[in-house]
C-alpha cells in the first residue's frame, strides 16, 4: 500500500468534500490492539469490471459482500476510502445490541401500529441472530461478551418509563426483560452511583470493534470478494445500465452498486443520499487496566453492555482486559472536535458514575460520526427502480448487530430475492431528508442544551 497520510481530528462530513485517501486510523483502543490486519487487496490501480461494487468497507459493506458471495455466488469489490472499517465500525463502542435505530418498541407501535412493530421486532431479532452466526460461522476472535444488555435508569422518572417499557417488551413482543432495584444493581452487577434501577433484556454482545471488522474483512476475501482500500469514490456515472465509480487509480464498471458508507458519506457521491443522514459526533474513551481494589471498589460482577437513560446517553462496559469504556456525544463540530472540554466531560461522567476511578489513567481518547436519520430508523432502500443502486445506513449509533443484518438484506435486494420482512418501512421508504439543512447544527447545539436539562433535571 501507498504511505499513510495523517489522521485528521478535524474531519467533518457536513464541511469536507470526502474522508480523505488512506488516511490513518482513528488512536482507538480497537485498532491498537486488534493485532496485524487481515491482507487486503491494494488499491484500485487500474479499470476493473464487477457484477457488484461496494462503497465503504465497514460492517454493512464487509457483511453484504459475504453474503452476495454465500446465497448468490456473487464476488464483489468493496472499495474504501482510507483503511478497512475505518470510520464508525473501528470507533463505535463494541455494543451489539437487539436493536435497530434510536426508537424504542412502544414507539414503533405508536409510528407504525402494533402489526408493523411485532414484525421489526422479529426482522431486528433476525438480526441479532444474523449478527452472532457470522462470529460464529466465521471463528471471529471479537472477545464477545454475552449476557444481554442493562438499561440503567438515572432517575426515578426514568425508571417508571423503562417499567411501562419493559411491560410493552414482554406483553406484547414477548421479549423477556424484567426490571432491577438499585440494590439489585449492586448487588449482582456493579456499583454504579447513579443508578436507580434498571430494566435488564436478555440479548447483548459486547465485541472487539475492530477484530470484528477485521474478521469481515477475512471472511469476505475467503469467499472470493476483493477489498480495495485508499480508493474513494470520486464520482458515479451511469449509462447503459452500467454504473462508473471512478477512482484515483481506476474506474470500476458494475452492474449494481451498494453504498454503506454511513455518516462518513461524502457529500457528492449521490443525490439520492444528499442531505439524507446527520453526522453525530460520539466521544470515547478506555481506562488503563483497573486493579483487584478498584474492580471490588466499582463493583464490576458483569461485562455486559450497559447504557443509561439520558437522551445524551453514556454507554460503557467491562471489557476483557479490566478496563473501562465509556462514551457520550460530543462536539457538534470536527473543527470544535479535539478541545478539551469535550474528554472533560466524558471523564467527570466515569467519575459521576465510579467515584473510586476518580482520577484514575486514561489510556485512549478518540472520537468518530455516527449517522443519525432524521426518524431515527435505518433504510436498507432502492431509491430509484429503474437503477441498480442500494444503500444501507442511518443506524443512529445501534449499528454494531444490525449491520450485519443490513448488509444480509442489501445482497437479497442486489440479488434480486425477496425476503418476508421487505414490506416493513425501513426497506420500502428513503431515508427522509432533514430540513434546514444549512442551519441543522445551529438547532443541534440548543437541542444539547436541552437535552442536557432534562437528562440532569431531578
Amino acid at each position: 500500500m501507498t504511505s499513510q497520510a495523517p489522521y485528521d481530528p478535524h474531519y467533518d462530513p457536513l464541511v469536507s468534500a470526502s474522508p480523505g485517501r488512506n488516511r490513518r486510523y482513528a488512536p482507538t483502543y480497537w485498532v491498537d490492539t486488534a493485532g496485524t490486519p487481515p491482507e487486503d487487496d491494494g488499491p484500485v490501480s487500474g479499470d476493473i469490471d464487477a457484477d457488484v461494487a461496494i462503497i465503504g468497507s465497514g460492517y454493512t459493506g464487509l457483511a453484504c459482500a459475504i453474503f452476495l458471495a454465500r446465497e448468490f455466488g456473487i464476488k464483489a469489490v468493496v472499495l474504501e476510502a482510507n483503511g478497512v472499517a475505518w470510520g464508525c465500525s473501528t470507533r463505535n463502542g463494541g455494543q451489539g445490541q437487539n436493536a435497530a435505530g434510536r426508537l424504542s418498541r412502544s414507539q414503533w407501535i405508536e409510528r407504525w401500529g402494533r402489526d408493523i412493530a411485532l414484525k421489526l421486532h422479529a426482522e431486528v431479532q433476525d438480526g441479532f441472530e444474523t449478527f452472532e452466526e457470522l462470529i460464529a460461522s466465521g471463528n471471529i476472535d471479537c472477545e464477545p461478551q454475552r449476557g444481554g444488555h442493562l438499561h440503567i435508569a438515572h432517575r426515578q422518572r426514568a425508571l417508571d418509563h423503562l417499567a411501562a417499557e419493559s411491560r410493552v417488551q414482554n406483553e406484547v413482543f414477548g421479549y423477556k426483560t424484567h426490571m432491577l432495584s438499585a440494590e439489585d444493581v449492586r448487588r449482582d452487577y456493579l456499583n454504579e452511583a447513579e443508578a436507580v434501577g434498571a430494566l435488564h433484556e436478555p440479548l447483548g454482545t459486547g465485541v472487539h470493534a475492530a477484530r470484528l471488522a477485521f474478521g469481515y474483512q477475512r471472511m469476505a476475501r475467503e469467499l472470493g470478494a476483493k477489498v480495495h482500500p485508499g480508493s474513494p469514490v470520486l464520482e458515479i456515472m451511469t449509462n447503459g445500465g452500467i454504473h462508473s465509480l471512478r477512482t484515483p487509480g481506476g474506474t470500476v464498471r458494475a452492474r449494481a452498486v451498494g453504498i454503506a458508507t454511513g455518516a462518513y458519506t461524502a457529500g457528492g457521491l449521490t443525490p439520492a443520499l444528499r442531505g439524507r443522514c446527520m453526522p453525530i459526533l460520539s466521544n470515547s474513551i478506555v481506562t488503563r487496566p483497573l486493579t483487584p481494589a478498584e474492580l471490588d471498589a466499582t463493583g464490576f460482577r458483569t461485562t455486559q453492555v450497559i447504557t443509561d437513560t439520558r437522551t445524551l446517553r453514556y454507554y460503557y462496559r467491562l471489557l476483557p482486559d479490566n478496563r473501562v469504556q465509556i462514551g457520550s456525544r460530543s462536539a457538534i463540530t470536527g473543527a470544535d472536535a479535539a478541545h478539551p472540554r469535550h474528554l472533560q466531560l466524558l471523564i467527570d461522567g466515569l467519575h459521576r458514575k465510579f467515584p473510586a476511578l476518580t482520577g484514575i489513567e486514561i489510556d485512549y481518547s478518540w472520537w468518530g460520526w455516527v449517522d443519525v436519520s432524521h426518524d431515527m430508523m435505518p433504510r436498507i432502500f432502492r431509491p430509484d427502480p429503474k437503477q441498480t443502486l442500494f444503500y444501507a445506513l442511518g443506524y443512529g449509533g445501534n449499528g454494531v448487530s444490525y449491520s450485519a443484518q443490513a448488509g444480509r438484506r442489501m445482497a437479497q435486494m442486489i440479488g434480486g430475492q425477496r425476503f418476508a420482512a421487505q414490506d416493513l418501512p425501513i426497506f420500502t421508504s428513503p431515508l427522509p431528508p432533514h430540513p434546514f439543512t444549512s442551519f441543522r447544527r445551529i438547532g443541534q447545539r440548543m437541542l444539547y442544551r436541552l437535552y442536557q436539562m432534562r437528562d440532569e433535571a431531578a
